[in-house]
Order: C-alpha cells, then structure tokens, then sequence
C-alpha cells in the first residue's frame, strides 16, 4: 500500500493537536499531583495542608483554564477538599 498524502493543513492539525495533547497531560497531570500532596497533606495535618490546599485549587484552576479538565470537575474536586480540610479542623480542634 502506498504512502497516504496528505495536505500541509493537515500536517499543522496533526502537529497541533499533538501539541495541545501535551499541554493538556502535563496541566492534568500537575493538578492530580497536587490533590494527591493535599489530602496527604490534610491526613498529616498542620499548617502545611493549607498551603498544599491552595496550590492544589490553583493547580486545578489552571488545568481548567486551559481545557485539560472540565470547570465544574475542577469546582467539585475544590469543593471536595475545602470540605475534608473543614471536617479535619473541626476533628482536632
């Protein structure tokens, strides 16, 4: 079977979409990270969870700014872990 042609419009899709699927793993990637380090974080306990909170919704808000994660999955995942870190407060206080 013979090389398929393609049209350079193509060519620039294909290298685009390579690109953006890139991006896109790398913003997911780093936002499960970060959630991953937060509720470790909040098991711990201390003043580090709430800076691993905040660098975990920031994470998210990022990864959902550019489309790597849907908004509202990135609303509900920051909703989740504000509520595990108010359920933690209250637990030890």
């Amino acid at each position: 079977m013979a090389a398929k042609k393609r049209k350079r419009s193509a060519l620039k899709r294909i290298r685009q979409t390579q690109r953006r699927t890139t991006i896109k793993t790398f913003g997911r990637s780093a936002a499960r990270t970060a959630v991953k380090s937060a509720r470790e974080a909040l098991a711990k306990g201390g003043e580090v969870a709430a800076d691993a909170i905040a660098a975990a919704a920031s994470a998210l808000d990022r990864a959902a700014k550019r489309g790597a994660i849907h908004k509202n999955s990135a609303r509900r995942r920051r909703g989740r872990l504000a509520k595990a870190a108010a359920k933690g407060t209250t637990k030890t206080a």
